[in-house]
């Protein structure tokens, strides 16, 4: 089993900044956090759910364009937290923001940038609402 829970979101003024954590829980032996993709997602209402970022096992990363250049994704194994730091923020940047984590099997398969992986289990969001 593994929970994912998010924090972090909140108000932020455009082009300003926010970094969204993303804890992990595991329980059982047949998943190790660190050898498999995290992915970072972002809804708004009346929109499809977008693949924000990426970040493989080997920290390998890969971004929306909507993000590149302004999103940075990045995990700490050790801690099985998964972070999304968020600069220049936009106001299309709003909404709900998810992590998702893939366990190899069982999920949904979902490619963001050039990587595509199999999210089988998702946090239950933080919301991040921007400002001009």
């Amino acid at each position: 089993q593994v929970e994912l829970v998010e924090s972090g979101g909140g108000s932020a003024q455009v082009g300003g900044s926010l970094r969204l954590s993303c804890a992990a829980t595991v329980s059982g032996s047949y998943y190790t956090y660190s050898s498999h993709c995290m992915g970072w997602f972002r809804q708004t209402p009346g929109k499809e759910r977008e693949g924000v970022a990426v970040a493989d096992k080997d920290g390998t990363t890969n971004y929306a364009d909507s993000v590149k250049g302004r999103f940075k994704i990045s995990r700490d194994n050790a801690k099985k937290t998964l972070y999304l730091e968020m600069n220049s923020l936009k106001p299309e940047d709003a909404g709900m923001y998810f992590c998702a984590a893939d366990r190899g099997y069982g999920g949904e398969y979902i490619t963001i940038g050039r990587r595509r992986c199999q999210y089988s289990n998702w946090g239950q969001g933080t919301r991040v609402t921007v400002s001009s």
